[in-house]
């Protein structure tokens, strides 16, 4: 029987001898195969263990702190994954020999010296303590992909809110910019002009770009990853590209539940420092054969990795994980959203309007999806982030605006 062993160093697999087995031989056995003494290792088949800061998190995992406990008592069977935690330093075994330089062995180039020096090791904590999603804005992204999309096709959408001081991301909405969604493959066909009106709508309301949602397909599920190696190549890049080192990547799939049915799941990383570091220097291979492993991110040099000089590295050293909460931010998500099917029309804005007549008027324009459609109509697009003031400081809109407005609602 084999079991999956998910640590801060990606996934390994232990060969063990069937569900028969305690956790107490289970722990000798991952001593043995995997060089992790017994007396460090927590185990846990809740992945929340591989977020523990302290000694004091770590007592919140006991489902695997009996020795005693046969394995079947846990449900685990052949390909199951189980979560470890150490602390300690990690000696592999069968590291690559050394080369000899010099006169008995090959010459060693300037590059090759930089990927003797380049050790990809996992990095232990993000930049950000923490993404916090309002949840209406995260309940109309996962609505739209699950009920719509039936999670079939990837979708993506740039995240906006704030950081604070403290490192804590608070998402307040999501814009999908126009794209190309496939089974594996997500492509965006990026407009400079919108995007420009987007971050100025943004700026309007104090808030800013502050990291990438996108979405796993059901097929994608079968695979054994956290991100594809194209997945990981595409938050590298737009994380590069940010300058923001709180920039958060976060994962919607689906995922099976104890009653087989199938759950939602958000899941939030940061690309680790040295990945960003590696994309932006170019060590990534941007092209992508059928034969390759989506679990594994290739690399134009070697570098090492537990010792070993590989050109191929397990994306999970390149994940750090980052915990999710969630508020209920000051804007709505009730207006259509740009670049779907559903496209928003004048009669869209006058029901909106109708249906939230009993507001104030600044508290029925509140909502970015229907800012960026002002924006988008009639030359508005210079007025709307004055509007977004308005919304963002809860003062009243100018009478000129709402007359303004309330006359394109009615052309429909």
């Amino acid at each position: 029987m084999l079991l999956r062993i998910r640590s801060r160093d990606g996934l390994e697999r232990v060969q063990v001898g069937g569900p028969h087995v305690s956790i107490s031989q289970l722990k000798a056995l991952i001593e043995s195969q995997l060089q992790i003494p017994i007396h460090n290792q927590t185990l846990s088949t809740d992945r929340n263990l591989l977020l523990a800061k302290t000694p004091a998190d770590l007592l919140r995992f006991t489902d695997m702190s009996d020795p005693s406990r046969p394995l079947s008592s846990l449900n685990l069977s052949h390909g199951s994954v189980v979560f470890l935690y150490y602390q300690s330093e990690r000696t592999v075994r069968g590291g690559a020999p050394v080369c000899p330089a010099g006169s008995f062995g090959r010459k060693m180039t300037m590059d090759d010296l930089i990927a003797k020096q380049t050790r990809i090791t996992r990095q232990e904590s993000p930049h950000c303590d923490s993404v916090s999603f309002d949840r209406d804005s995260a309940n109309a992204f996962q609505r739209y992909v699950n009920e719509t999309l039936a999670f079939a096709v990837k979708r993506g959408g740039f995240m906006y809110g704030t950081v604070s001081e403290e490192g804590r991301l608070e998402v307040d909405f999501i814009y999908e910019p126009p794209q190309q969604g496939m089974e594996d493959d997500l492509i965006l066909l990026r407009d400079p002009e919108e995007e420009k009106l987007v971050d100025a709508i943004a700026a309007g309301l104090g808030r800013k770009s502050v990291g990438f949602i996108f979405t796993q397909t059901i097929m994608q599920d079968k695979k054994d990853y956290n991100f594809s190696n194209k997945e990981v190549l595409q938050a590298a890049e737009l994380h590069a590209e940010s300058g923001l080192k709180e920039w958060v990547t976060v994962v919607v799939k689906l995922e099976a539940n104890e009653d087989g049915d199938a759950d939602v799941h958000f899941e939030a990383f940061q690309m680790s420092d040295m990945c960003v570091k590696l994309f932006k220097e170019g060590w990534f291979v941007t092209e992508f054969g059928e034969d390759d492993d989506p679990k594994l991110s290739k690399m134009k040099k070697e570098v090492v990795v537990g010792g070993k000089d590989v050109k191929e590295v397990d994306n999970d050293f390149f994940l750090v994980v980052v915990k999710i909460i969630d508020h209920q931010g000051p804007l709505s998500s009730t207006f259509p959203i740009e670049n779907r099917n559903n496209l928003a029309t004048m009669r869209t804005l006058k029901n909106h309007l109708d249906r939230t007549k009993s507001l104030p008027f600044v508290k029925r324009i509140a909502d970015f999806h229907l800012l960026l459609f002002l924006a988008m109509s009639h030359g508005l697009g210079s007025d709307v982030p004055a509007l977004a003031e308005c919304v963002s400081t809860e003062t009243a809109v100018p009478e000129g605006y709402q007359l303004l407005i309330e006359s394109m609602a009615n052309t429909s």
